[in-house]
């Protein structure tokens, strides 16, 4: 046997080991385990605590029609909570505890996630409570499509991981090495696939949304579009490759009052790239209804700028 290697293994395993249960020791006392009545029937799932006063993330399709339910803690508290908000285009939502006293895990920024780094996982998988899995980043960028009745929207940035996920994770923590939660678990059955809706600027707008209002308030312009590149002349001096082609705009929506036509490729909207629907939808969140949202678009080869205002979706 090749003691040296073998020792090498076993230092390694040691420091995987020690950040897995650092990771845990720190993060299982603020998840939650959700149990949850409604229409529906009875459902469960998983929340992480993050601020002092017992407001707790977790999956909107955890808490799809319920106004409340009760919490379980790793130190054997159980608490009724009630539903604050929940939104259910970017699958997350806000729930209250009645009697606060988890501490709060401390929320990162995904968009510093790296292909291969180690994720653990904390939830409640199978209604076993205070599971822990633990794998890499398996993919960044990855898109999830979200439903709330007609409407469609994409879930742009979700987290892809190999660490085991099933249901009962839903709403639970994705968390870094450091035991800062950079994603809410989202288990897709049948997938086979391990995903996290990320914590990141536009995720924490839809967070404080929730908590204030108690529904996020998204702005509509009425246009529809698919990537189409630029003219390589004009992709070189602009740096971006691609644009949106519109596809369509709704008769009176803000786009069509703008003066935004069939054909068009939007280029940039309040000065960013619009190089995917994605970018898009990041700009159409509350901040930007009723504002001046300025737009440059190539038509016929030649660029125009227009100014359109985005109306509240009902």
């Amino acid at each position: 046997m090749d003691t040296e290697h073998t020792g090498v293994d076993s230092g390694a395993l040691d420091a995987y080991s020690r950040v897995v249960t650092g990771v845990a020791t720190k993060l299982l006392p603020s998840v939650a385990a959700l149990s949850v009545r409604s229409s529906r029937g009875q459902g469960a799932g998983s929340a992480v605590t993050f601020t002092d006063d017992g407001f707790l993330l977790t999956n909107a399709h955890v808490v799809a029609g319920a106004n409340g339910g009760t919490a379980d803690f790793a130190d054997g508290t159980e608490t009724r909570f009630d539903v604050v908000g929940a939104d259910p285009l970017s699958d997350l939502a806000v729930v209250r505890v009645h009697h606060p006293g988890a501490p709060a895990a401390p929320l990162g920024n995904a968009d510093d996630l790296k292909i291969g780094q180690l994720v653990v996982a904390v939830g409640n998988p199978m209604g076993l409570a205070g599971s822990v899995t633990a794998g890499v980043v398996s993919g960044l960028g990855r898109s999830l499509p979200a439903r709330d009745g007609r409407r469609i929207r994409i879930i742009d940035s979700v987290i892809q991981t190999d660490a085991a996920l099933n249901p009962g994770n839903s709403g639970g923590a994705l968390a870094d090495s450091t035991g800062t939660v950079v994603g809410i678990n989202t288990a897709v059955a049948g997938y086979g696939l391990g995903l996290a809706v990320p914590i990141n600027s536009t995720t924490r707008a839809i967070i404080g949304d929730l908590v204030a209002n108690g529904r996020v308030r998204r702005a509509w312009l009425g246009v529809a579009g698919v990537p189409a590149p630029l003219p390589p002349a004009l992709a070189e001096r602009l740096g971006q490759k691609l644009g949106l082609r519109v596809v369509e705009v709704v008769p009176g929506s803000p786009a069509g009052a703008a003066g935004i036509y069939l054909g068009d490729i939007l280029i940039t909207a309040g000065g960013q790239s619009t190089q995917s629907v994605q970018a898009l939808q990041r700009l159409m969140l509350g901040p930007a209804i009723g504002t001046n949202l300025p737009i440059t678009l190539l038509r016929k080869n030649a660029l125009v700028d227009v100014v359109t205002v985005p109306a509240e979706l009902d």
